[in-house]
C-alpha cells in the first residue's frame, strides 16, 4: 500500500468500528482493509481512541489480551495485545452494567494492577514493575467485539481497541508484599454456577510478566504506563458470555471478590 492508501484504510476501519458501537450494529471484519499489518491495526485503535477523548472521555490505564497460550494459536500469533481503558468504561463493585452499551459481551476475571509511579525507563521485568505497582484488586473485564460473531483475526481485535468493553474493580486493594499474583487462584461465577476456573499462570505465566510486557511495548510505542494507572492483566480462565438478567460473581484467592450484573439489552 501507499501512504495514501494506508491512511485511507485506517480513517475506513476505524469508521467502520465507530459505526458499529453508536449504533449497535456489529459491522464486517476490518482486516479486508489494514490486512494483517499489526501498525496499522494499531492507528487504527489509536484513531477510534482519539474519537472517544475529543467527545470527553479519559485515559485510566491499559488492558492486556490474547495472554492464554490457547488463544495466541488460535489466532496464529505469539504474542498479547492491548487496549486502552476510559474513565467510561469504568465501574464499581456491584455496579448494574447497561447491556445497551454493549454488542456481544462475554465476562472474564483478572488480577488488576494500579501503579503508584509510572513505568518510563526499561528494561522491565517482574520484579522491576512489581516495585511500582501501588496495588492489585480484583477486576471483572467485560470484553465485547463491534465485529460480528467474534469473527476476528489478531488485527481485528487490535483495530477494535483489544475487544474492550467495559471492567468492574474489587473494593479490596493488596499490596504485593503480601500477594504472589501467579498463585492466585480464581473462580467465576454466573448466577451462582461455577462456569470458569483458573489462576495467575493463565496469563503469561505471571500477571506480572504480562505487566513487564506491556511496560516494553508502552514504551517502545512512546505512550509509557503512568502513576494512577490501571491495568488489567489478562484473564485468568475461560471467558463467558453473558446476557440480560445474569449476575457474575469472580473470586480470586488473597484479592477477594467482585461481581456485577446485566441489565437491558445488548445493541
Amino acid at each position: 500500500m501507499t501512504d495514501t492508501s494506508l491512511d485511507q484504510a485506517v480513517v475506513e476501519a476505524s469508521d467502520r468500528l465507530a459505526l458499529a458501537a453508536s449504533t449497535g450494529f456489529a459491522c464486517t471484519p476490518v482486516r479486508d482493509l489494514i490486512g494483517a499489518d499489526v501498525a496499522v491495526a494499531y492507528a487504527v485503535q489509536q484513531r477510534g481512541l482519539a474519537g472517544r477523548i475529543a467527545a470527553g472521555a479519559s485515559i485510566v490505564g491499559r488492558k492486556i489480551g490474547l495472554t492464554s497460550e490457547a488463544v495466541q494459536r488460535q489466532l496464529g500469533v505469539d504474542r498479547p495485545d492491548f487496549g486502552v481503558l476510559l474513565d467510561d468504561m469504568a465501574y464499581r463493585d456491584a455496579a448494574a452494567l447497561p447491556l445497551e452499551r454493549l454488542l456481544q459481551p462475554r465476562v472474564e476475571a483478572e488480577v488488576a494492577f494500579v501503579l503508584a509511579t509510572g513505568l518510563t525507563i526499561g528494561p522491565f521485568d517482574a520484579a522491576t514493575v512489581a516495585a511500582a505497582v501501588d496495588y492489585a484488586v480484583a477486576a471483572l473485564e467485560i470484553v465485547d467485539s463491534r465485529i460480528e460473531g467474534w469473527d476476528i483475526t489478531f488485527a481485528d481485535t487490535v483495530a477494535d481497541n483489544a475487544s474492550a468493553g467495559l471492567f468492574v474493580l474489587g473494593i479490596k486493594h493488596v499490596g504485593l508484599d503480601g500477594f504472589v499474583p501467579r498463585e492466585a487462584a480464581m473462580e467465576l461465577r454466573l448466577n451462582d454456577e461455577v462456569v470458569s476456573t483458573g489462576s495467575g499462570a493463565a496469563s503469561l505465566g505471571d500477571p506480572l510478566a504480562a505487566l513487564a510486557w506491556l511496560a516494553t511495548t508502552a514504551v517502545e510505542m512512546g505512550a509509557p504506563l503512568r502513576a494512577g494507572d490501571v491495568v488489567l492483566s489478562g484473564a485468568l480462565g475461560p471467558v463467558v458470555p453473558v446476557g440480560a438478567g445474569d449476575v457474575v460473581a469472580a473470586t480470586i484467592s488473597g484479592l477477594g471478590s467482585v461481581r456485577a450484573s446485566f441489565v437491558g439489552a445488548a445493541g
